[in-house]
């Protein structure tokens, strides 16, 4: 480990707009940590994300070693079943992972098929063998309409290219241990399966099977990833109250800055890796605190590319966002700026011999300062360095903060009524049996836009 320290945490931008409400929140997070242990410890729906990193994960590694036979893994999945392996893969493996070849990327290409886009899916196909590719369908419910449209597309083709059998041979179905459509489908074909904790929603299942199965097969360190996991919840655990705890800080100040008109997160790193971290925080963020005229809307950027994009907005626009940047120290590999030799250039003389990582990191600190000048709250987090043992350590405090935000809310950060719905008018539009009134429902509403512009 290049330095054990987890994370630098610097608030103090956003704690002086809120700092006597702040100082009164320790009660209302020690009682929300308390809620969280005691759901945990009794297996409670929503609750299971917290065991994760502790949890006895041999079988999982099984499937993992098996999937890492392949030429390729497709993961087929959307929302929580995607997104993580997505964030995961953006973070530690290469960027061009696929494109190496295979001594050099160490596994298997991964693919995720996340949505039910029929130029994505042919796309997916036309790049690999499959004879030489497993497929991971993740489904807890079972029942997903896309997630189960796109496995149906996939094993259609399977049993088509090489047969029953030898398309079963190369499925891995992720699913919950006892019941759904998917679990049927195991109970039926003897195909492989590993169970989904019934009590881990699917936002927060990265650290499960679901986000960790294709993630050691195509190389990541899942033992790093847990091992920050631990870190993360020990460090959490061990906190000497509110100003020590890194997560009730912000948790805390993310819930003031919505009671006080700030109803946008933006989350802005400053590191390629996390720009699928971004999405993923979005899904977790958005999904878990959007309800009951609750909650604040999460927005992705990426540093220093949306200081020409966004900043602007952030600066001089509506003064209705908290702001958090993520700082890494040291980044890999370290690449100096040459000189330029054509006299033309000589302009440019100070940027020769600055590292780009430097530069990232003097563009992280010159934003977070003019914004600080412009009186916007502010949130500052720094790690080390971004590799596995940091990236559990992430994962697993926003997590929390997450949870710990919806309860000091009053809200159920684990439940999702408004996608519930939205999935009920799926089924009636598609034909399922049983949901004949959502369809009239959305013909209603319909009627209601009788304007239309022809282009």
């Amino acid at each position: 480990m290049d330095d054990e320290r987890l994370l630098h945490l610097a608030y103090g931008s956003a704690y002086a707009r809120w700092r006597d409400a702040f100082d009164g929140m320790e009660s209302a997070c020690v009682a929300t940590e308390a809620r969280l242990r005691e759901g945990a410890e009794r297996e409670e729906s929503g609750f299971g994300w917290l065991r994760l990193p502790y949890a006895d994960q041999a079988e999982r590694r099984d499937a993992s070693r098996w999937l890492a036979s392949f030429e390729a893994v497709v993961q087929i999945g959307i929302g929580g079943s995607a997104l993580g392996t997505f964030m995961l893969a953006g973070a530690l493996l290469h960027p061009f992972h696929n494109e190496l070849p295979r001594e050099k990327r160490g596994g298997p290409r991964l693919y995720v098929a996340d949505n039910v886009d029929p130029g994505g899916l042919q796309a997916i196909w036309d790049v690999i063998d499959p004879a030489e590719t497993a497929f991971v369908v993740a489904s807890k419910s079972g029942s997903t309409a896309e997630t189960m449209a796109n496995f149906l597309w996939f094993y259609e083709r399977l049993r088509n290219r090489l047969g029953e059998e030898a398309a079963l041979a190369r499925i891995l179905v992720l699913t919950d241990p006892e019941k759904g459509t998917l679990r049927s489908f195991v109970a039926e074909t003897r195909c492989r399966a590993l169970p989904v904790p019934p009590s881990v929603g699917g936002r927060f299942s990265v650290l499960s099977c679901v986000g960790l199965a294709a993630a050691e097969a195509v190389g990541i360190d899942t033992e790093s990833l847990l091992a920050g996991a631990r870190a993360m919840d020990a460090r959490i655990v061990g906190a000497s109250g509110l100003t020590d705890n890194p997560s009730w800080i912000l948790a805390a100040l993310y819930v003031l800055a919505f009671r006080n008109g700030r109803n946008m997160a933006v989350f802005m790193p400053y590191a390629d890796g996390l720009r699928d971290f971004s999405e993923w925080f979005a899904q977790l963020w958005g999904e878990s605190l959007g309800k009951a005229n609750q909650g604040s809307t999460p927005v992705r950027a990426l540093g220093a590319i949306d200081q020409h994009s966004q900043l602007q907005l952030y600066m001089s626009g509506p003064d209705d966002k908290l702001y958090t940047l993520v700082d890494v120290e040291c980044h890999r590999p370290g690449l100096a700026i040459p000189a330029g030799d054509a006299r033309s250039l000589a302009p440019l003389a100070y940027l020769e011999g600055k590292d780009f990582g430097e530069m990232l990191r003097i563009e992280a600190r010159a934003t977070a300062s003019a914004l600080i000048k412009a009186g916007r709250p502010l949130l500052w987090l720094q790690i080390p360095v971004l590799d596995a043992y940091r990236l559990g350590a992430l994962i697993f405090l926003f997590e929390h903060v997450t949870a710990c935000s919806g309860f000091l809310l009053g809200l159920d950060p684990f439940d999702q009524p408004g996608v519930e719905q939205g999935k009920r008018y799926i089924y009636g539009l598609m034909g399922r049996n049983g949901f004949e009134g959502e369809t009239t429902q959305v013909e209603r509403y319909e009627a209601i836009m009788t304007s239309r512009v022809w282009m």
